[in-house]
């Protein structure tokens, strides 16, 4: 792999850049603050805007790195609609593929994980985000493989892995950043 950071990306509809401080009121007014959307992610429900200024500066310090991914999914027009990430995957979840994969040849599982807002839920910017940042995993990053997982219950979720080209290989038990277990399912993209 040559990781390469964050790297801006654009495509038919959305503009996948770096987050920063100036998009604290855009990421708590479309989708960290709505319980509905959060959760299934791994993270809580922001209470208020200080919570995703908190975040942000923290991710902010982290896009130096040339192995930190993470990007906020914007309209061609500006509105920050929704963020996508690849980070290492959970240890207890990147284990146990079935699909006849050699990960001892493959190596360490990164993981994809997205949010959108749900005024544009069903639109497929998910499943536009999402393709955009798999082919600059494999093509820009050079990676042989990309996992995700989703809550079991999240069948929206399942529709957008699918729809990018991701396999179901099997269920598994993720956990918020709480330690709660969460039943979920995995998936893989290989290159």
């Amino acid at each position: 792999m040559q990781h390469c950071g964050t790297k801006t990306i654009k495509t038919g509809r959305l503009v996948l850049r770096p987050l920063s401080f100036e998009d604290t009121e855009m990421m708590f007014a479309n989708w960290a603050s709505d319980p509905a959307i959060t959760r299934y992610l791994r993270w809580d429900t922001h209470r208020n805007w200080t919570a995703t200024a908190e975040y942000l500066n923290e991710v902010a310090k982290q896009y130096a790195r040339p192995d930190f991914y993470d990007w906020g999914i914007c309209t061609h027009t500006g509105v920050l609609i929704g963020n996508i990430s690849i980070a290492p995957a959970e240890k207890d979840a990147a284990g146990g593929w079935k699909k006849g994969l050699k990960v001892e040849l493959l190596g360490p599982a990164w993981e994809v994980g997205y949010v959108i807002g749900r005024k544009w839920w069903s639109q497929g910017y998910a499943t536009e985000a999402l393709c955009a940042v798999r082919d600059f995993w494999f093509g820009k990053v050079d990676a042989p493989w990309l996992v995700a997982f989703h809550a079991n219950p999240n069948i929206a979720s399942a529709a957008v892995l699918q729809k990018a080209g991701f396999v179901y290989d099997h269920d598994v038990t993720c956990h918020r950043f709480d330690g709660t277990p969460v039943p979920c399912r995995a998936y893989f993209h290989t290159r």
